[in-house]
């Protein structure tokens, strides 16, 4: 097959594949058909289905919880309250975290699918879950931790003070927890090139919030 040949069936199974996309995202998610369009919108929608998907996980938990609450009061025991890892029960959200770089309530996991050489050492201790995949200069990160006053707002400036621009950030109570999903892009120069270095930086972030420090420093 020649090359011209197979440029042109590479723009034919493109073409093809953008069109499934595009009849699979809702058209208000997708304003123009060109394919920066079509795939941007279909980010989007991908990532309000990820936030539902959260969602629904944390009522669920709450429907089990109050499940659990009735049938033990039942019995004459009134003095039932969650906590925060649910030790005795599955981690919360636990789809949501594969191969954590962090720990906190997600035990540490082996790692048959990966080659040795690319499996981590260890899966370090933590004030929170945190995975991050990185592809080119894009992450994704999800953290599960404890509910903190004013939280948020400081991770996000810690965050952005790593050159890293957030370009989706998705939030989800349950109880005393609560799961951050995040898109973000590395921006030149940034400090934090690897999944090992974002991890640690939100690692360093969250450990200076939940120590009660007003300022979220490098």
């Amino acid at each position: 097959m020649t090359h011209i040949a197979v440029e042109r069936n590479r723009r034919r199974l493109m073409n093809e594949h953008l069109a499934v996309l595009r009849s699979l995202t809702p058209d208000s998610y997708v304003q123009k058909g060109d394919q920066a369009s079509i795939v941007g919108g279909a980010i989007d929608f991908v990532k309000e289905l990820e936030q539902l998907l959260q969602s629904l996980e944390a009522q669920k938990r709450t429907l089990l919880q109050q499940q659990q609450q009735q049938q033990q009061q039942q019995k004459g025991n009134s003095d039932i309250f969650p906590t925060a890892c649910y030790e005795n029960d599955s981690p919360p959200f636990a789809q949501f975290f594969s191969y954590p770089q962090y720990a906190w309530c997600h035990p540490a996991r082996d790692y048959p699918s990966l080659e040795i050489q690319h499996r981590p050492a260890t899966v370090a201790p933590s004030v929170a879950d945190i995975e991050v995949s990185l592809i080119e200069t894009h992450a994704n990160i999800r953290i599960l931790t404890a509910r903190r006053p004013g939280q948020l707002l400081k991770m996000v400036a810690g965050i952005q003070s790593f050159r890293l621009t957030i370009l989706h950030l998705n939030v989800t109570v349950l109880d005393a927890i609560v799961l951050y999903s995040l898109s973000v892009k590395v921006e030149e120069g940034s400090d934090v090139a690897s999944v090992d270095d974002i991890a640690a930086a939100v690692h360093h972030i969250l450990s200076l919030i939940e120590a009660g420090t007003n300022r979220v420093d490098r």
